[in-house]
C-alpha cells in the first residue's frame, strides 16, 4: 500500500494543526554528515508513486524532488557533520540534524512524525515515532526522499572516485573498504567509529570519546 495521511490526520484529529514528518539519512554511513529533512503538507495529493527512498530508483528519486517541492507546504533540511558526529554521538547528533531542520520550516510544526521507534529529537518537540514511517507516512516519505538525494548529491560531490563515494554515498560498500584498507580515512570520515579497529596501519587515526555519549558502530567486517 502507499503511504497515507492516516497518522497525520489522526494526529489532527486530538487537535495538532500542523504536523511535519521528519527521515535521517546517513546514520549507518562510514563517512560524511548524517543529514535531515522535515516536511509539512496541507494534506494534498501527494505525487504519483512517493514512497520511501530506498524503494525509487535513484532516477525517479530525484525527479521526485522537484514535484516534493511545488507540492509540500514547507520543507526544511539539517545537517550534522562527521567531526560532530565524533565529538558529540550518533544520538546527538541527528538531534542537531533535526532541530536544524525543522528551523528552516516555514512555520512551526506542533507535531513531528520521527520514522523510527527512538525519539531522537526531545523537547519541545512533541514527537509521535512510527515504524516504517517513510511507507506508512506521506509527510515522511516525502522527507526521506529529500533527505536521501541532498546528501547523496552532497557526497558525489567530493570526488574520491577510490572510495566509490558517487555510489555508495560513504556507507561501507566493498570498493569503500577496500580502499580504506590501503589508502586509508579521507578528510570526511568519521574518525570514531569501529572500523578502524580492523584496519592496522591507520588504527591510530581514532578518536575515542566517552561511549555514552552515542552508539557503537560495526567494524569492517562485521
Amino acid at each position: 500500500m502507499p503511504p497515507s495521511y492516516a497518522l497525520e490526520r489522526l494526529l489532527s484529529a486530538g487537535g495538532t494543526k500542523l504536523v511535519a514528518g521528519v527521515d535521517e539519512v546517513g546514520r549507518g554511513a562510514w563517512a560524511g554528515p548524517v543529514a535531515v529533512c522535515a516536511v509539512v503538507t496541507d494534506l494534498s495529493e501527494p505525487p504519483a508513486g512517493l514512497t520511501d527512498s530506498k524503494m525509487l530508483s535513484p532516477a525517479r528519486r530525484t525527479s521526485m524532488v522537484a514535484e516534493i517541492t511545488g507540492w509540500a507546504a514547507g520543507i526544511g533540511y539539517g545537517e550534522a557533520s562527521h567531526e560532530e558526529i565524533d565529538a558529540l554521538g550518533m544520538t546527538e547528533a541527528l538531534r542537531r540534524a533535526a532541530r536544524r531542520a525543522l528551523a528552516e520550516l516555514p512555520v512551526r510544526p506542533d507535531a513531528v512524525i520521527l520514522d523510527g521507534k527512538h525519539d531522537y529529537l526531545g523537547a519541545p518537540w512533541p514527537v509521535r515515532c512510527e515504524i516504517k514511517g517513510d511507507l506508512s507516512c506521506v509527510s515522511v516519505a516525502a522527507a526521506s526522499v529529500i533527505a536521501k538525494v541532498r546528501r547523496d548529491a552532497y557526497m558525489a560531490s567530493l570526488g574520491f572516485e577510490e572510495y566509490g563515494f558517487a555510489d555508495n554515498a560513504g556507507y561501507p560498500s566493498p570498493v569503500h573498504q577496500a580502499a580504506l584498507a590501503s589508502l586509508g580515512p579521507t578528510a570526511h570520515h568519521r574518525l570514531s567509529w569501529s572500523y578502524l579497529d580492523d584496519l592496522p596501519g591507520w588504527r591510530h587515526l581514532k578518536k575515542h570519546r566517552n561511549p555514552l555519549a552515542g552508539e557503537g558502530q560495526l567494524g569492517l567486517f562485521g
